[in-house]
């Protein structure tokens, strides 16, 4: 089966405490909420203690236009971008050698948050030395669920072709989306939980020797699931001045009510119990988002301590939150045998499921 051999990851230079995000958020929604101080428990509530942005803090207090803030996506994309796939082919906790560029067959590349064309990953290529006749598919538009969905993506071309080597490369810069002059609710939510995150990951085929890696997950299989008439759940609305999120307070109960059947389905399907399951690489979209997840699955206590690790130094990353979760279990928590479920939702609303296998 399709194989996960390597995670690197780029951290983003200016890192932000909560206590300063709260600060920051009063400023701004003090005069839009009569009842602000109840409203910024939000951001001490949500476990997260620390998040990592592209610029410093005093760049948010001005108006910036879509213009300015997607030329700096593209610029900090690319930058980013080479950083975290130099990153994952050079990884020596997962990797016995580094991996050549010319050898990577295709490279995925996932992102909601910047617009380019060409896309990243094809600028990425002027930079770092691949094969000209790499393949590139760029996805935009599963938010939180592309690093999932990517690496689902992933693990059919390297069914489809055995022999392959490809990346999955996760750029959110969730923070450059941020509306200064948006004071709803969803945005004050958005301020408590989202961040910058990069992340890359080396999949490869059945056909691909494995001397030179260390203990790794095979990829069993996936599953998509999309929720019929959910597009209010989450997501962007699109205006002139760019991209406003939409965030609904429903998400937990939503993932209570309908995620445990999806993850049945996918699970009786593969002839796995959950009770089989080792390692939860779920996305830590929020302290509710894990909290949902444990009651509605019964997944055991400490079962998602680093999902909840991750959220607490990264913040919600959008896609590349998974794939941190995915980086920590894979160098620090699993064993030959081990069996593993990765998982995020997103935007439609929808879930990525993955079944994991250690070898």
């Amino acid at each position: 089966m399709p194989k996960i051999l390597s995670v690197g990851t780029a951290i983003p230079i200016y890192p932000i405490s909560q206590d300063t995000a709260v600060e920051f958020a009063k400023e701004l929604f003090e005069g839009s909420f009569k009842d602000i101080n109840r409203l910024l428990t939000v951001f001490q509530n949500g476990q997260i203690e620390k998040r990592h942005f592209a610029r410093d803090v005093e760049w948010f207090r001005t108006q910036h236009t879509f213009e300015e803030r997607n030329n700096i996506y593209m610029e900090e994309a690319v930058a980013y971008g080479v950083h975290a796939i130099k990153a994952c082919l050079s990884n020596n906790v997962t990797l016995k050698s580094t991996v050549p560029y010319e050898e990577i067959e295709a490279i995925f590349y996932i992102s909601t948050t910047g617009m380019s064309t060409p896309s990243i990953e094809a600028r990425i290529m002027n930079k770092l030395p691949f094969s000209p006749y790499t393949k590139r598919i760029p996805i935009w538009g599963l938010g939180c669920a592309g690093g999932a969905a990517g690496l689902s993506r992933a693990y059919e071309y390297c069914l489809a072709f055995p022999d392959a080597k490809v990346l999955v490369l996760s750029v959110e810069l969730c923070s450059l989306t941020f509306q200064k002059n948006d004071h709803s609710k969803s945005n004050l939510v958005g301020t408590s939980l989202f961040a910058d995150g990069i992340a890359c990951v080396l999949v490869a085929g059945d056909g691909v020797a494995v001397d030179d890696y260390h203990s790794y997950p095979t990829i069993l299989g996936s599953q998509s699931t999309l929720m019929k008439d959910s597009e209010d759940v989450m997501g962007w609305e699109i205006k002139n001045e760019g991209l406003y999120v939409v965030f609904s307070r429903d998400i937990p109960n939503i993932i209570e009510s309908w995620l445990a059947p999806n993850v049945k389905r996918f699970l009786d399907q593969q002839r796995i119990s959950i009770n089989e399951i080792e390692h939860f690489v779920f996305h830590p979209g929020g302290k509710k988002v894990l909290e949902a997840y444990k009651e509605c699955l019964g997944v055991p206590e400490g079962k998602l301590e680093t999902s909840l690790r991750v959220l607490k130094d990264y913040g919600n990353m959008s896609s590349a939150t998974v794939l941190y979760v995915l980086k920590e279990i894979m160098e620090n928590e699993a064993e030959k045998g081990h069996l593993g479920i990765a998982g995020a939702l997103g935007p439609g609303f929808s879930s990525e499921l993955l079944l994991l296998k250690w070898e």
